[in-house]
Order: structure tokens, then C-alpha cells, then sequence
């Protein structure tokens, strides 16, 4: 259990690395990455093959998924990383409490070679409800080995 929260630990802190680096090397970028300057509201959830329901994920596969929801410019943005898993086909955010599977709700680009990013519009009341109730959402990914969901991260205040 220790090594669970060490590795989680260790991977925020380097996403958080990342950032401040992009900060540094290209403002416009980072605030694109982070809603800082638009007032997006970051979320960050480690995925794992444990978490995917109905299982199994990928057992040997992790990942983590930062997003930012913005509401007032109905952007939806996301940067996606994932490690020993085949190349992702897709990847989303579903409708779900963890533990259960939901619809997707809103489509993100697979990280196919082991990260994406981007930007979604998206209504902005479905923005609201993911930020006023993120326990009900998650982040999974997708690949051939696993078509129903090799990693996923469950959203958290």
C-alpha cells in the first residue's frame, strides 16, 4: 500500500514538474495545459488496469491524466500519459461512480504512443456537473488487448 501512494506521489510531482516547466519554457502553452489564466478547475487521477470495471485492465500498465475544465469557454482540456500498455485506440471521460461502467461523455484523443493532449468543446453544464460532482466521472484508455478499457482513473476533488 505504501508503494501505491509513493508511485502516485512520484508521478504528481513530476506532472507538476512538467508544468512548471512548460511555465518556464512557454507561457502561452502552460496556461493552455493548466486553465490558469482562463479559470479551468484541474483535476489529476492516476489510471490503472486495477480500476477498470467491468475488469480486467492491464495489470502492468499505469497512467495519469490531467484535466481542466473550463466552463465559461466550454473547453474541456486534457493531457494524457500512459506506460506498459499496447498503443491506445481511444480514450475518454464516462459517466461513473467507481466501480461501475458509464457512457462516454466526452471523447479525448488515445495516446497512442504513450501521451496525448488536447482540447474539447463541451457543453458547459455537463462541465459544471463534472466539476461539482468529479466521484462521478472517470478517465479511462483503451487498446486491442483490453477493448473495453485497459487503464482508469476515477476524478477526485
Amino acid at each position: 500500500m505504501k508503494r501505491k501512494h509513493l508511485r502516485k506521489y512520484i508521478v504528481i510531482s513530476l506532472l507538476l514538474l512538467f508544468t512548471a516547466s512548460m511555465a518556464i519554457s512557454n507561457p502561452a502553452a502552460a496556461a493552455k495545459v493548466d486553465g490558469a489564466e482562463q479559470g479551468g478547475r484541474p483535476f489529476i487521477t492516476t489510471m490503472t488496469g486495477a480500476e477498470e470495471a467491468p475488469g480486467p485492465g492491464d495489470p502492468d500498465g499505469s497512467g495519469i491524466a490531467f484535466i481542466t475544465l473550463n466552463q465559461g469557454q466550454s473547453m474541456v482540456c486534457y493531457e494524457l500519459t500512459v506506460e506498459n500498455i499496447v498503443p491506445a485506440t481511444a480514450a475518454h471521460i464516462h459517466r461513473a461512480a467507481a466501480g461501475s461502467p458509464g457512457p462516454v461523455v466526452v471523447p479525448l484523443s488515445p495516446p497512442v504512443s504513450g501521451f496525448s493532449s488536447g482540447c474539447v468543446v463541451v457543453d458547459p453544464e455537463l462541465i459544471k456537473e463534472i466539476r461539482q460532482t468529479p466521484s462521478e466521472f472517470y478517465v479511462n484508455v483503451h487498446n486491442a488487448d483490453y477493448p473495453a478499457g485497459a487503464l482508469r482513473g476515477q476524478l477526485e476533488k
